[in-house]
């Protein structure tokens, strides 16, 4: 797992990152809104500890394909590892994922 966390990382504005909705199926996430559980509060944990949110949580869209050639714009984010760190400590830790994450 570790090594595929490293594998989906990549630079934005020469900061090292990974998609939220990448990592959502890394953690072992089958669906977006309940990804978004543990994601928020990692933002609120985030700032609660003094940290940019913005800066560690980047809003990012994303194109999807929906049908035969339709497309839609889903929510994104662009994450630190900081972030990732976070969504991982306020994940379901049921999940082997998160789990192994925690550790």
């Amino acid at each position: 797992m570790f090594d595929q966390f490293e594998q989906a990382s990549f630079e934005y504005e020469g900061v090292e990152c990974w998609s939220a909705r990448e990592l959502q199926v890394l953690l072992g996430y089958g669906t977006w809104r309940r990804f978004e559980n543990a994601l928020e509060k990692a933002k609120e944990s985030c700032q609660n500890a003094g940290h940019d949110t913005e800066y560690h949580f980047a809003g990012a869209g994303k194109m999807v394909t929906i049908g035969s050639t339709a497309e839609r714009e889903v929510k994104d984010y662009y994450l630190t590892r900081y972030a990732c760190y976070l969504i991982a400590q306020n994940g379901d830790p049921k999940k082997k994922e998160i789990a192994f994450a925690q550790t």
